[in-house]
């Protein structure tokens, strides 16, 4: 029992650090690490992963505060889109064809994998300092400023295409809601690929979006009896653990090493998503 205890604290804090990095939760690490090493049923693991979830939203968001990381106008915003889209998805539980969104989804993700390899090769850094800014963003004070530790200056950015942006977190939330998945690879992927705004305040406002949609569907877990305590306990201390020092490891990390950890996680789910709207499941 002790031995179980510690493995799931070294893996909460693994999955805290990676999930508070890169604005995506932990979940893609907890939920097969649940299911393949420990054995335990997917409803339960997912119900752990998205305690944990509210976990790294709740670490790493009261770091990224007082660094003055998070765009909290954006994420208030983008969070509406979410919810809306959460409940449509949930109403339209079967009756869309899951398979036809995988594939969609799946697509999106690998065409982000595109721009971000872009973005490595430094085609499209410019487009921070060239954009002439969009005028939801300007109506909405969507636009923010942040410090870059790396960088040692205050960056100013202007967000770009809001109704794009707001687009792409509705149809995020009706994949969660239909499909059961995490929208965190999407929220970042939307403000960064679509609104334009720089990788670290996209995973930082990722990290707060993602505990507010976890909070609801965690009392649904709950009322459920899905959350076992002997499991999500533990695993959400480390987690916690693990947010705190991945969001102070992420202020002091450069874009380019944050996109070289993020381009093969967003790769592994694209080709997942697009064989699982086939009928291969890996």
């Amino acid at each position: 029992m002790l031995s179980q205890i510690g493995l799931l604290l070294v893996v909460g804090v693994l999955a805290g650090i990676l999930g508070s990095i890169l604005g995506i939760g932990g979940g893609i690490i907890l939920t097969p690490f649940l299911t393949l090493v420990m054995g335990l049923d997917i409803q339960y693991a997912i119900a752990a992963s998205i305690v944990c979830v509210i976990a790294t939203s709740s670490g790493a968001t009261i770091a990224y505060l007082k660094d003055d990381m998070l765009n909290l106008r954006v994420a208030m915003f983008l969070e509406i889109a979410t919810t809306i889209g959460a409940i449509v998805g949930a109403l339209l539980s079967g009756v869309v064809p899951t398979g036809f969104l995988f594939i969609l989804f799946g697509g999106f993700l690998l065409f982000s994998v595109i721009n971000m390899i872009q973005k490595l090769r430094g085609k499209t850094d410019k487009k921070i300092k060239e954009s002439t800014g969009d005028s939801f963003a300007e109506k909405l004070k969507l636009n923010g400023s942040y410090y870059d530790k790396v960088l040692d200056k205050q960056i100013d950015y202007q967000v770009e295409k809001v109704p794009g942006g707001f687009a792409m977190m509705f149809g995020a939330g009706i994949a969660s809601g239909l499909l059961g998945i995490g929208s965190g690879v999407f929220k970042v992927t939307a403000m960064d690929t679509i609104m334009k705004m720089p990788l670290k305040p996209s995973s930082a406002t990722s990290n707060l979006m993602m505990g507010v949609t976890a909070a609801a569907s965690a009392m649904v877990y709950f009322f459920s009896g899905a959350i076992l305590p002997e499991i999500a306990a533990p695993l959400a201390l480390g987690v916690l653990v693990g947010a705190t020092i991945g969001s102070r490891i992420m202020t002091r990390l450069k874009p380019i090493v944050i996109r070289m950890i993020f381009i093969p996680i967003l790769l592994f789910m694209g080709i997942q998503m697009v064989l699982r709207g086939f009928g291969v499941i890996i």
